[in-house]
Order: structure tokens, then C-alpha cells, then sequence
């Protein structure tokens, strides 16, 4: 979006408030180029109605119509003090109104974001001087030439092929190698571009608007965070390297709603092909400062803890290098797909080509005979195929096969997002959470709290000062100031949730997706038992100060001030609803999933759609349940599977 002068300094005016700077060593948000940054970021969004909804927003801002409703009278912002500013965005944050409560939480984590991963004016932020943090390393000097060559057009063109595949991540990097090693002419197309290990090390802010998707950002109701990874490979290239299969107990309740195969050799072979072609070990899970903490704590209290398999090879440090991996590997050990799948792929002669925006899949006589997709310059790209794999996410999956015009009432529903939380704790020594392998140590405790195989697991993940943000609240500019100053010290214990029920994913006019989610009290039971769970963790581990993502600001001081009683009994009073807690979703899950009826599935048990047989879904959204771990070789799994059954069929 163009904001207006107006639109610019309302938002500079809200991001003042937030972070208005110390007058020292930190400068205030608009003197650091913040303002800049969020419209860099939303302007990537594709949904037109959020960019239109910021502007009106922003316009209004500075009237005294938004005075009345912040408490403070017929006063306009801009003549406000500071006290008073951040007394106005507080009553929005503390409303009994979720879609208030959604509006502060927009605006506080655009400002939090934006604030800690711009570099200003000088090219290195102030904050990461102090609290340690190290600007961005830059590429290795001897990183290797880009080992694959896809295809950019800057002109209308046609393709044909036996298959063409919508998307490059965990699923159609494992479906491309497969079909094209069948001997299947294939052509993967891919909505972002290619980066490999020459192009990483640019910082925070470079990897969010390179790597991962532009939106949508977040649910509907504003109940929690989208993270989800748009380029040639997908999530598997800021993927944190955790590598586990899908747990006995889910696949038979996969396989008891229609898909047996789950249950039996067929997955199992398919888990195991994957994890020996991404190089799943645990010879790279020493543990780092960050997850000595979750270990210290887990066996303090008795809990089960265990080493974390990882897709890399030994070309990984396991420490300060790995720290960084979320925003691609710099070294090449992530065995991303496009260091494993995509290249064998392209070893058998499939097609890659980036800058591929597929819009519809075009659908005759009940059968796909071609993809249309549009570059970010406007040239349209058609591919005529045999057959289609639709593999671009749980998000955009639904979204595509909707816009193109197939109905089952099941595309779209049976989201699940594994709803993650952190819990903070301060500590006397540095830990430089930023530092280590990225996931080493998991404890499952509680992963069972209802005898269904439902509750939550525990895990840290890297700290940066841009991604943790998103799990934290605000309580005003001090606080917040001196939470940041803390951050060397501080780690966090993440709360994966293996949520029972589901949201949905629906399109908007213009056929942009809208992801709707809202915590079921069923789920909200598990999360709150896994935050009071993880503070106990911190406390065993020795942490000075615990608090939690509510925006009531819970916390409390071990021995000093407060009990982990009280803090359990005021994590349950400032509640789970929209804009109540900072919930992230890194897995993205269900939402076109496979099963034994077009009543209860969207894909049958081969992944074809119900309505076009030969639509194959292979990602994500081919999950019939939650998984209640990280995805990443369930849906290469399942891809692989799929796809040999869909290659048995065309060969």
C-alpha cells in the first residue's frame, strides 16, 4: 500500500508509543525507520480488503472519535502525553471486545517486529548492541554456487507435461522427485523464489520478506500468528531441522477414518525412505544453553526428556551457526528439499520454475487439464498436464482448489494449527537464545492429558529479537524496555499444543485466503496446563522471573514475589481468547485432508480429490488430524506415498 502523510505519521504516532526509545542509547521507533519497515511488510500482503482496513484505520486514528473510545475524551492522539498514549492502547488490548483486543494485538506486534529487526539508519540497531545480539553475518565468502537452476519467464508461456506440481515445499519436492524418477515428464512451479546458502546470512528483517509467506498473517479473529515459508523448498528451508515421524498412535487414527494404509508398511516404508534421503540423525542434538535449560528443569521435576532427531549432515555446527538456520543455513547441512528431492528431481529432468503465482487449476468434464498461474510482473504461465499435484500448504491448497471451482464441503474445513505459546524465565547467567541447535531436547509429559493421545508437548526454539516478540505482551514502553535489555538472559520454553478441534480456511472475492480459528475450550484446557507446566519447568531450571505471553502480564518471581500457584491462577483468569495470549502456528495442517468418504474427507485414500481424480493433494493439508509434532517428515511422507500411487496410475 501508498499510505498518505497522514496514514504515515498516525502509524509513527502509534509505533512512538510502543517503543518510544530511552533517549540514550535507544532512539524512538520512528527515528529508526520502523514506520518504513511495516509498510514494507504489509505491503507484501495479497489481500487488498486488510491493506484497505489499515487505511481506514490509520485515518481515523488522530480524530477525536478515537479519543471517545480510548477513554480519553474528544482528544486526538497526537495531543496526548506518553502516559496517556500508552493508557489509550492498553484499553484496547485489555477490551472485553475481541475484535478490539485483535486491533491492539495487530498494531503491537507490527510495531515490536518491525522496531527490533530493522537495522536503522547505520545498518546495525541499537538494541542489538544492547543486549548482545550480532548483526547480520552476511553470506560465507566460500558459499558454493545455487546447485539448481529453475526457470524464471518474463513472458506469457506454455508449458506441457505429465504432471505438473503446485508448489516446492516438504510435499511437492517429495512428490516432484518421486514421479520424475518414474520417468514422468514434470514441471514443479513454485509461488516464491530461490535462495541457497550464498543468499542467507542478510538478517531477520531480509529472511521475513524473502523466505516466508506474505499472508495471511494471522486468523480472522485475531486468535493467532501464521508462520509459514513461501520459495523454492518451502518450509524445509527455515524449517528448525526437527525431524520426527508421525507417532504410532496417529496413524492408526488416520487409518481408522478411512485411510488404512497409515497403519500399515506402505507409510511405514514411506517414513522410512524419507528419513534416510533428508539425512534424519541425532548425532547432531548436543545441547545447547537454550535447551540445557528445558533438560535442567524436565529432569528436575521427574519428566521424561529426550534428543531431538535433525535432517542435517555433518557440515553443521550445532551452535552459533545453527542458531541462525531458521532463516536458512548458511553452511548447506540443512537437508532442505531442494538439497535432496528437488535436485533429484531436477536429476531426472523436472522443470523448476519460481515466480509461479497458480491461481486456478483449469477443470473439464470432470478432469484437470491445465494449471494458470501469473508471475509478480504479470506474465501468465499455463501448464497443460496429465495429471495435477497440489501441494502449496495448508492455506493455499484450499484456497486454490476452491477458487477453481471444486465444491466438497470438506476443502477448507478440519484446519489444525498446533497452537504454540512460550513461556519466559530470566535467568542470572546469558543464554543467548539466539545461539545453539535449534531444537535438540523434547519433553513429553504432558502429550497425553486426556487418554486420546490429545495434550502438549515441550520444546525451545531459536530467539531472535523479531521472532519472539510475537509471543510476548506489552504493558507499556518501560516494561517492555527492560524485558528487551533482559533478553541474553532470558529463554523460553515453547508449548505445542495437538489441538482436538479446527478452524477453517476460506476465500475471500477476490479468491484470497482467510484462515478462521478460534481456540475451542477443550483445547484451551490442554495449553493452559502446558504453560503452567512450562513454568514449573523454568522455575526447576533456576529462572529469577517467569511470565507468560497474556496480554494481562502475568508473571512472577520464584521465592521473591508471588508462587507458581498464583501464576497458574492468573494465567487462567487472563484466558485464551482472541488477543488474550500470543499464539503462534508454525505447523499448518488438515485443511483438504485424506479419508474414507467425501462426507468426512476432501481426498480420498490415493489423495485425489473426491471431485477431479486426477487432483492429488500431497502436503500438509492431507493430514486427517493433528500430528501433535513438527510436520515436516509426516508430509514428505505422505507425498512420497501419493505420489507413487499417482505415478503407478500414469505409468
Amino acid at each position: 500500500m501508498e499510505p498518505t502523510a497522514a496514514q504515515r505519521a498516525a502509524l509513527g504516532q502509534i509505533c512512538n508509543t510502543f517503543l518510544p526509545g530511552d533517549g540514550l542509547t535507544l532512539p524512538a521507533a520512528t527515528e529508526l525507520g520502523t514506520v518504513d519497515t511495516i509498510f514494507r511488510i504489509l505491503g507484501r500482503n495479497p489481500r487488498e480488503a486488510e491493506k484497505k482496513q489499515l487505511a481506514t484505520l490509520l485515518g481515523l486514528w488522530d480524530s477525536r472519535l478515537t479519543g471517545l473510545l480510548t477513554g480519553n475524551g474528544p482528544r486526538k492522539f497526537s495531543t496526548l502525553s506518553q502516559e496517556q498514549r500508552e493508557q489509550a492502547l492498553l484499553k484496547l488490548g485489555d477490551s472485553g471486545l475481541a475484535p478490539v483486543r485483535a486491533i491492539f494485538q495487530a498494531l503491537k506486534q507490527a510495531s515490536l517486529l518491525a522496531y527490533n529487526v530493522t537495522p536503522g539508519p547505520t545498518g546495525t540497531n541499537p538494541l542489538w548492541k544492547e543486549i548482545g545480539y550480532p548483526a547480520p553475518a552476511g553470506p560465507l565468502q566460500n558459499a558454493p554456487k545455487p546447485a539448481l537452476q529453475p526457470q524464471r519467464y518474463t513472458e506469457s508461456t506454455t508449458l506441457t507435461c505429465d504432471v505438473v506440481i503446485i508448489g516446492s515445499g516438504a510435499g511437492g519436492g517429495a512428490a516432484a522427485a518421486v514421479l520424475a524418477e518414474a520417468g514422468l515428464d514434470v514441471v514443479v512451479l513454485e509461488r516464491g523464489n530461490y535462495y541457497d546458502d550464498r543468499d542467507f546470512g542478510a538478517g531477520e528483517l531480509e529472511a521475513l520478506t524473502s523466505l516466508y509467506a506474505p499472508g495471511p498473517a494471522g486468523s480472522a479473529e485475531g486468535q493467532i500468528t501464521l508462520v509459514a515459508g513461501t520459495c523454492l523448498g518451502g518450509g524445509t528451508v527455515v524449517n528448525w531441522s526437527t525431524s520426527l515421524p508421525t507417532p504410532d498412535t496417529v496413524r492408526q487414527e488416520w487409518a481408522e477414518l478411512g485411510a488404512p494404509q497409515f497403519a500399515e508398511a506402505e507409510y511405514g516404508d514411506a517414513l522410512a525412505a524419507v528419513s534416510s534421503r533428508i539425512g534424519v540423525t541425532t548425532a547432531k542434538s548436543q545441547l545447547s544453553p537454550r535447551d540445557s535449560v528445558l533438560e535442567r528443569g524436565a529432569q528436575a521435576l521427574g519428566w521424561d526428556i529426550d534428543a531431538l532427531p535433525r535432517n542435517v549432515s555433518d557440515a553443521c555446527d550445532a551452535g552459533i551457526e545453527c542458531g541462525r538456520c531458521g532463516y536458512g543455513c548458511r553452511v548447506g547441512a540443512k537437508q532442505s528439499v531442494t538439497k535432496t528431492w528437488l535436485a533429484d528431481a531436477a536429476g531426472h529432468g523436472a522443470r523448476l520454475v519460481v515466480d509461479a503465482d497458480v491461481r486456478r487449476i483449469e477443470v473439464k468434464n470432470v478432469r484437470a487439464e491445465a494449471v494458470s498461474a501469473v508471475t509478480s510482473n504479470g506474465a501468465e504461465i499455463t501448464v497443460s498436464a496429465r495429471a495435477v499435484v497440489v501441494a502449496a500448504g495448508a492455506i493455499q491448497t484450499p484456497a486454490l482448489l476452491q477458487r477453481s471451482g471444486l465444491k466438497n464441503k470438506n476443502i477448507g474445513r478440519h484446519l489444525r494449527l498446533h497452537p504454540a505459546a512460550a513461556v519466559f524465565g530470566v535467568f542470572d547467567d546469558e543464554i543467548r537464545g539466539w545461539e545453539g541447535g535449534l531444537q535438540t531436547r523434547i519433553s513429553r509429559h504432558h502429550a497425553d492429558l486426556d487418554g486420546k493421545g490429545y495434550g502438549v508437548i515441550y520444546e525451545t526454539g531459536p530467539l531472535h529479537p523479531g521472532l519472539a516478540t510475537g509471543f510476548m505482551n506489552w504493558r507499556g514502553a518501560a516494561e517492555h524496555r527492560a524485558t528487551m535489555l533482559d533478553f541474553a538472559r532470558s529463554n523460553a520454553v515453547g508449548v505445542i499444543t495437538r489441538d482436538r478441534d479446527s478452524g477453517t480456511v476460506e476465500i475471500d472475492k477476490t479468491g484470497e485466503a482467510i484462515v478462521k480459528y478460534k481456540l475451542s475450550d477443550y483445547d484451551a484446557g490442554h495449553l493452559h496446563t502446558g504453560i503452567t507446566g512450562a513454568a514449573q519447568i523454568l522455575e526447576a531450571a533456576g529462572a529469577r522471573r517467569i511470565f507468560s505471553g497474556h496480554q494481562a502480564g502475568v508473571s512472577y518471581e520464584p521465592g521473591v514475589r508471588g508462587s507458581h500457584a498464583e501464576f497458574e491462577a492468573a494465567c487462567e483468569r487472563a484466558g485464551y481468547g482472541p488477543g488474550q495470549c500470543a499464539l503462534g502456528a508454525l505447523h499448518i495442517m488438515g485443511s483438504a485432508r485424506m479419508g474414507g468418504s467425501p462426507e468426512l474427507s476432501a481426498t480420498n485414500p490415493d489423495g485425489a480429490t473426491w471431485d477431479v481424480a486426477n487432483i492429488v493433494v500431497a502436503d500438509g493439508s492431507s493430514f486427517p488430524t493433528a500430528p501433535g509434532v513438527n510436520p515436516m517428515v509426516s508430509i514428505e511422507a505422505i507425498a512420497y506415498m501419493n505420489a507413487k500411487r499417482l505415478a503407478a496410475q500414469l505409468t
